[in-house]
């Protein structure tokens, strides 16, 4: 099956070099559309150096140290234009962008969020876990209506004229110690996990990007 997209992986990088191929992905894309042309819509799969990102409408208070012992304990931190809150990218996370423009899928923003909550959700079942949403907080959380609940996968978007960027980060081996310095994702009463974690035993990253970069290429399908 041709990918309904071009991908690139970018390995380790730190989040403002992935950050500026995002947005000159997205401004191409748009100057396509603006021109009548089709353009390519773009996924990139990335690990950041340890970084917390604060999303347009997020709370500076669910970040719960300040910025200078951040950056005195070597992370990084960027205020973004995605939605949602506060939240943490690492080694050992899925951290995807897809730049993709949802006209060429004939699908809205709220279909486009739902279709990457599903694809991690069938992500996970490959691997025995059940995922589900959380009402009034986008991602993928297990457990999720109960007093147990814990994200797996974050999600944040923006758009223009239906082009996407930002995405979302999918803790695959994370450092779930760092998300202590923050309430993730603005909740103070509901934590974090890993697939790691769940499974109780170390996960093959590479054929974990494997995995998922089918399953975005099955669910953004053209045929």
């Amino acid at each position: 099956m041709t990918e309904p997209f071009i991908f690139h992986d970018l390995g380790q990088i730190p989040y403002g070099e992935a950050l500026a191929m995002q947005q000159e992905a997205f401004g191409a894309l748009l100057a396509s559309k603006a021109r009548g042309e089709a353009g390519d819509s773009v996924l990139f799969f990335c690990e950041h150096r340890p970084v917390f990102t604060l999303g347009k409408s997020g709370r500076m208070a669910n970040l719960l140290v300040s910025e200078a012992r951040l950056k005195a304990q070597g992370f990084d931190f960027y205020r973004t234009d995605r939605g949602g809150d506060i939240t943490y990218h690492g080694p050992g996370q899925i951290t995807g962008y897809p730049v993709f423009d949802l006209e060429t899928f004939h699908i809205g923003l709220r279909q486009y969020v739902e279709r990457m909550e599903d694809v991690m959700i069938r992500f996970l079942a490959l691997y025995g876990l059940r995922g589900g949403r959380l009402a009034g907080a986008a991602g993928v959380w297990l457990e999720p209506h109960t007093a147990r609940a814990r994200k797996i996968c974050a999600v944040g978007v923006k758009s223009s004229r239906f082009v996407t960027m930002h995405g979302f980060a999918l803790n695959i081996r994370t450092e779930l110690q760092h998300f202590s310095l923050i309430n993730p994702c603005g909740f103070a009463d509901r934590g974090v996990t890993s697939l790691r974690r769940e499974l109780g035993c170390e996960v093959d990253f590479e054929e974990a990007k494997r995995r998922l970069r089918a399953l975005f290429a099955e669910a953004f399908s053209l045929r």
